[in-house]
């Protein structure tokens, strides 16, 4: 599936059920709301700190579609094309890095 009818599919959710996107500010909030519960689950069930009970129930797979449903959502309101950001992205990375993690040592 492509990242442009996902924002498309999410676009269609807001006008349907959500009623309208929140504002970027609010967003943004959620956003960082949402990664931070993605970095409590990495961080107790992958980390060293031990997971607390009430966290062994966290679906990490539904966390981290929180925060692409967000992302989605701002990258809706502010006009983002994400699939062609994401495009131009691998490229840069590929072009700067193809080499520079092969010759890494520290990856070995």
């Amino acid at each position: 599936m492509e990242i442009t009818h996902l924002q498309q599919q999410v676009d269609e959710w807001i006008k349907t059920i959500g009623v309208r996107y929140f504002n970027e500010l609010t967003n943004m909030a959620m956003l960082t709301e949402e990664v931070g519960e993605v970095a409590r689950i990495i961080a107790r069930r992958y980390g060293e700190q031990s997971e607390k009970e009430s966290d062994k129930t966290k679906d990490l797979g539904e966390e981290l579609a929180d925060v692409l449903f967000v992302t989605l959502c701002l990258a809706n309101q502010t006009g983002v094309n994400l699939q062609e950001a994401f495009d131009r992205k691998m490229k840069v990375k590929t072009d700067r890095d193809k080499e520079r993690h092969q010759n890494n040592e520290k990856l070995r």
